[in-house]
C-alpha cells in the first residue's frame, strides 16, 4: 500500500474514527486513503478551528483528537490548537503535510523546520522520513499524548513519502496506556498530613481523567469530610451541588475562594499545574516554600516543586490516585463554612440594564440535560457561565486554558460530532464569536450544530475592563462594530433571534434547543455590565 493508506490504516486500528482539518495539495495521498476509510473528516473553515475541534476532542473523549493540516500557514494557523491543548493538558495530534524530502533547506513554497516551529510548544514534534516507520511514529505519538500530562504532538509528512509504496504493517489495534500508581509511602503520609490539619482543602484540576477516577473521587470527597476547590476551567471534575463543592481557584476568584485559600493550613493539589489562573497571579501562594502545607500529586515529575516546594509530592496518575486516597475526615464544620460561602457567592447585586446575565444563567442551568456540554471561548462573558452555571456530575466544560478567543464555538461543534444526541450550548461574546464564526459552515455541513449565546456588549469587553481601571476613558482599540448576528446564523441555515430582555430569554432558549439546526441567540447587554460584582462605570471610578 501507499504510505498515506499506511498512516490511514494505523489511525482506524488505533479506535480513530473523527478527525478534522483543512485540505491542502502537500498531503492528497492522506486525504485520497481517507476515501474509503471509516474515519471521517469534518471539513473546517481555518485550520484555527479544525486545531480548536480536535483539542475539545481530546478533552471531552479523553483520546487524541486528530487534526489535519497542509504545510507552512495551515500549520501556523492551527497552532493556537496546539498552544491550547498543551496549556489544558489535552491529548491531540496535529498531522501537516510537508514539502518534499528533496527540497529541504531551500525555502521552498510554505516550508517550515515543524521541530523547530513546535519544539517549545507541543510535547513531541517530529517528522516522518522513511514511510516503513509509519507505524512506530503513529504508536509513539499515540502514547505521548496520552502518557503522563497528556499534550500535543505535531507529525509532519513530506508529501512525497506519502506515494511511496510501503510493505509495513499497520498497528494492529488499540494501545494499552499504562498509569503509574501512586506508591504506599507517600500516600501514607499525605493521609496523616490531612488527619492532623484543623483547615485542609482539596484543589482539583488537570488532563487525564477517565470515568474509574471521576467515580472515585466522587466517592472520596463525600465521605472525606473536605471543602473541595476545582482549578480554573476544570469546574466540572466536582458536581457543584455536593456539600463538599467550595467554589472555583480561577480568572474572577471570589473573595470567598482566596479566603479559603489563605485560611487553609494543608492542600491537596490533585493533579493540577498551578497555573497563574489558579493562583490568582501566583498571589495565593508563596514561592518557593509556600505558607500552607503542600501534598501535590502529578502524573508528570516536572510538574512537582516546579513552581511551590511540597512537603509531600506524590508521582502518579490522578485516576490511580483518586482509587488509592484513604483518609476520612469527621468534623465537616470547616467544609460546610466553605460551601455556605460558595452559596453566598452566588448571589449578586442588581446588574444595569434589561438583561440580567445572571438570570440568564440559571435559566440555562434549569432547561439543559443532566449530561449537557458547556463550551466557551475567552473574555469577560465566560465569567457569568463560569461563575454561576452549576455542572452537575454528568454535565462536562469544554474551554481553553490558554484564554484562546474564539475556541467556544468550534469545541461545541466537536462535542455536538462525538454527541449529537446531548445538548450543547456554547456562550461566545461579540468578538469572541467573530475569531471562529465562520465554523458555523463546519457545522451546516457536517449536521454538528450546537446552541451559541452570542454575549453583545460592542466591545473587546476584558481588554476595556483594563482599559477603564488603567486608562478611564480613554476607549482606544476596543470598540466593535457587529454584523446583524441573527441574519449571519439564518444564512448559515442555523436559527436565529435576539434578545435584549430576561423575561424573554427562556422562552428563546426553549426554541434554540428545539431548532434541528442549532442556533445562535444574540443577547443585548450594555457595557456597564462588564463584570458581575462591578459596573464599567466602578471600575472607571476606582
Amino acid at each position: 500500500m501507499r504510505a498515506g493508506e499506511l498512516l490511514v490504516k494505523c489511525l482506524e486500528n488505533l479506535g480513530v474514527r473523527q478527525a478534522f482539518g483543512v485540505p491542502g495539495e502537500s498531503y492528497l495521498a492522506v486525504l485520497d486513503a481517507l476515501h474509503d476509510s471509516p474515519v471521517d473528516l469534518t471539513l473546517t473553515r481555518h485550520e484555527g478551528g479544525a486545531a480548536f475541534m480536535a483539542c475539545a476532542w481530546g478533552q471531552l473523549t479523553g483520546q487524541p483528537g486528530v487534526c489535519m493540516v497542509t504545510r507552512g500557514p495551515g500549520a501556523t494557523n492551527a497552532s493556537i490548537g496546539v498552544h491550547t491543548a498543551m496549556q489544558g493538558s489535552v491529548p491531540m495530534i496535529l498531522f501537516v503535510g510537508q514539502i518534499a524530502r528533496w527540497m529541504r533547506d531551500r525555502e521552498a513554497f510554505q516550508e517550515l523546520d515543524y521541530r523547530a516551529v513546535f519544539g517549545p510548544v507541543a510535547k513531541w514534534a517530529t517528522e516522518i522520513d522513511d514511510p516503513a516507520r509509519i507505524p512506530e511514529v503513529i504508536a509513539r505519538a499515540w502514547r505521548t499524548a496520552l502518557s503522563g500530562r497528556p499534550g500535543p504532538v505535531v507529525i509532519a509528512l513530506p508529501e512525497d513519502m506519502l506515494v511511496e509504496e510501503v510493505d509495513a504493517t499497520p498497528l494492529t489495534g488499540p494501545l494499552q496506556i499504562a498509569e503509574a500508581a501512586p506508591a504506599a509511602a507517600p500516600m501514607a503520609e499525605a493521609a496523616a498530613l490531612l488527619a492532623g490539619a484543623e483547615r485542609p482543602i482539596v484543589l482539583v484540576g488537570g488532563g487525564g481523567w477517565n470515568a474509574t477516577g471521576r467515580a472515585a473521587l466522587t466517592r472520596w470527597l463525600q465521605g472525606a469530610g473536605l471543602p473541595a476547590l476545582a482549578a480554573f476551567r476544570f469546574h466540572d471534575l466536582i458536581d457543584h451541588h455536593a456539600p463538599y463543592f467550595a467554589g472555583v481557584a480561577g480568572v474572577g476568584m471570589t473573595p470567598q475562594v482566596r479566603k479559603l485559600v489563605d485560611e487553609a493550613d494543608v492542600m491537596l493539589a490533585l493533579n493540577i499545574r498551578f497555573g497563574e489562573m489558579t493562583t490568582d497571579g501566583y498571589s495565593l501562594f508563596d514561592a518557593p516554600s509556600p505558607r500552607q502545607k503542600i501534598i501535590h500529586v502529578h502524573a508528570s515529575d516536572r510538574e512537582l516543586g516546579k513552581i511551590y516546594q511540597p512537603e509531600v509530592a506524590i508521582h502518579a496518575g490522578p485516576n490511580e490516585v483518586a482509587v488509592a486516597l484513604s483518609y476520612a475526615g469527621a468534623d465537616t464544620r470547616w467544609r460546610d463554612a466553605a460551601r455556605a460561602g460558595y452559596v453566598d457567592s452566588l448571589t449578586v447585586p442588581p446588574q444595569p440594564g434589561a438583561l440580567d446575565m445572571a438570570a440568564v444563567v440559571r435559566a440555562v442551568e434549569e432547561r439543559v440535560g443532566d449530561d449537557a456540554i458547556l463550551t466557551n471561548g475567552a473574555g469577560n462573558f465566560a465569567v457569568w457561565t463560569n461563575r454561576f452555571f452549576r455542572f452537575g456530575p454528568g454535565q462536562r466544560l469544554l474551554a481553553p486554558q490558554s484564554g484562546a478567543m474564539g475556541y467556544g464555538i468550534p469545541a461545541g461543534i466537536a462535542a455536538k460530532r462525538a454527541h449529537p444526541e446531548r445538548d450543547v450550548i456554547c456562550i461566545a461574546g461579540d468578538g469572541d464569536f467573530q475569531m471562529t464564526g465562520n465554523e458555523l459552515g463546519a457545522a451546516m455541513q457536517s449536521g454538528a450544530c450546537p446552541v451559541i449565546l452570542v454575549v453583545n456588549n460592542g466591545s473587546y469587553g476584558t481588554i476595556r475592563m483594563h482599559q477603564e481601571r488603567d486608562y478611564p476613558t480613554r476607549v482606544s482599540g476596543t470598540e466593535l462594530q457587529n454584523p446583524d448576528f441573527p441574519m449571519l446564523a439564518a444564512a448559515y441555515g442555523f436559527h436565529g433571534e435576539r434578545v435584549s430582555r430576561t423575561e424573554d430569554f427562556a422562552a428563546a432558549l426553549d426554541r434554540g434547543l428545539a431548532a434541528k439546526g442549532g442556533a445562535v441567540i444574540e443577547l443585548e447587554l450594555g457595557i456597564e455590565a462588564l463584570t458581575p460584582a462591578r459596573t464599567l462605570s466602578d471600575i472607571r471610578g476606582s
